[in-house]
């Protein structure tokens, strides 16, 4: 992303980041993934030798310690969803910080140049 120079430019694009953040939908921290396990059923082909069932998990940290969960296949769209909900509003932020530290740090250079110095 391209930070303008003119506080009004900055400020005009952190106001347009920050609207953007509306949350709509729940949001979740985490991490979904594929993984393929072995079911219980001592008959199938999955303990012989063949191929094991796919299923997805997901990997979420809870104070300090990485934790997983299965996820149903019928709860899979709306977890993916929310997963990709957080990764948008963590890219956003990253925007909005940014414009902010930019505007900070170009406000006295402003102020000096609207009073004619260098």
């Amino acid at each position: 992303m391209r930070v303008p120079s003119h506080p009004t430019q900055i400020r005009q694009m952190l106001d347009s980041r920050v609207g953007q953040v509306g949350l709509d939908k729940p949001v979740l921290t985490a991490s979904l993934s594929l993984v393929h396990k072995r079911c219980g059923q001592p008959g199938c082909s999955c303990h012989h030798g063949g191929p094991r069932h796919p299923a997805w998990h997901l990997s979420y940290k809870e104070k300090g310690k990485t934790r997983t969960v299965y996820v149903p296949l019928d709860l899979l769209d709306q977890v993916q969803s929310w997963v990709a909900e957080h990764k948008r509003i963590k890219a956003l932020l990253a925007e909005i910080n940014q414009l902010a530290l930019a505007l900070v740090k170009g406000h006295t250079q402003h102020h000096r140049r609207k009073r004619g110095r260098p």
